[in-house]
């Protein structure tokens, strides 16, 4: 029998998440925990449309509130549990957070059959950015260091 603590109780949990952020209009078919030590410290569920924040991904949403929660901006010790393989967002809000682990039940594949279909994000990230859709253009490059050195000669910055 597995322990109340392992990866599919947690997916369950999520998974159920899901499924009732659809059934009660309140968003996309996305759920998200963040656990340490076997105990929740961040929920999320996909509300980009409810909220009209297309950054409004379940596993933002976890990550967000688990932040807020330990009062911290790194997740280490933490492991993210998602209903899906997160997207490139998502997936790079893990990494910033330096989360420990990421579980997840559907593949981006699931969820292209399902309308949610990200790969023409995978295919832009990997052009050069004046090949991407997204017109992208260095202006001002000569004053773009200012932020930087400001930054370095900062005494009280907090390195991430």
């Amino acid at each position: 029998m597995p322990s109340p603590s392992s990866p599919s109780d947690f997916l369950r949990k999520a998974l159920a998440m899901a499924v009732r952020n659809v059934r009660t209009g309140q968003g996309g078919p996305f759920a998200a925990l963040v656990v340490r030590d076997g105990d929740i410290v961040g929920r999320g569920t996909n509300v980009v449309t409810t909220r009209n924040d297309p950054t409004a991904h379940a596993e933002i949403t976890a990550i967000r509130r688990a932040c807020s929660a330990i009062e911290d901006f790194e997740l280490t010790g933490c492991t993210l549990y998602a209903t899906c393989e997160p997207c490139p967002m998502c997936l790079g809000a893990a990494y910033w957070a330096r989360l420990d682990r990421l579980y997840y039940a559907a593949t981006r594949e699931d969820a292209a059959a399902a309308g949610f279909d990200d790969h023409h994000i995978y295919e832009e990230l990997s052009k050069p950015p004046e090949q991407r859709r997204l017109p992208m253009t260095q202006h001002l490059s000569d004053e773009a260091e200012r932020p930087f050195e400001a930054w370095r000669n900062y005494e009280e910055r907090v390195e991430y």
